[in-house]
């Protein structure tokens, strides 16, 4: 079983940056073939993809809104979302995703809140 823990979040002016983390709980064969994913939702709606990466091909897709500013990285089983030039729209609950050919889980999320 996979289970996914973010860490990170916080209250940042606009401008700056945070960097997210989510600790994949799960054997290495787990994660083989894979799409680890940041999302984000804000009350009344639906989470909304930020970027993704894919753990086979390293292939990384981003939200055209962070495109630039944001970079998802992974090193073993240590999800990162390194967000730069922090704006007010970025506030959000930002969640980790597993996507398999057979699940998709998410993890609690974390709260993220630009304001000045």
């Amino acid at each position: 079983q996979v289970q996914l823990v973010e860490s990170g979040g916080g209250s940042v002016q606009p401008g700056g940056s945070l960097t997210l983390s989510c600790a994949c709980v799960a054997s290495r064969s787990m994660l083989a073939g894979v799409v680890l994913g940041w999302y984000r939702q804000i009350p009344g709606k639906q989470p909304e993809m930020v970027a993704t990466i894919g753990t086979a091909t390293g292939f990384t897709k981003y939200a055209d809104s962070v495109k630039g500013r944001f970079r998802i990285s992974r090193d073993n089983n240590i999800l990162y979302l390194q967000m730069n030039s922090l704006k007010s729209e970025d506030t959000a609950v930002y969640l980790c995703n597993f996507r398999s050919a057979r699940e998709t889980l998410w993890g609690q999320g974390t709260q993220v809140t630009v304001s000045s």
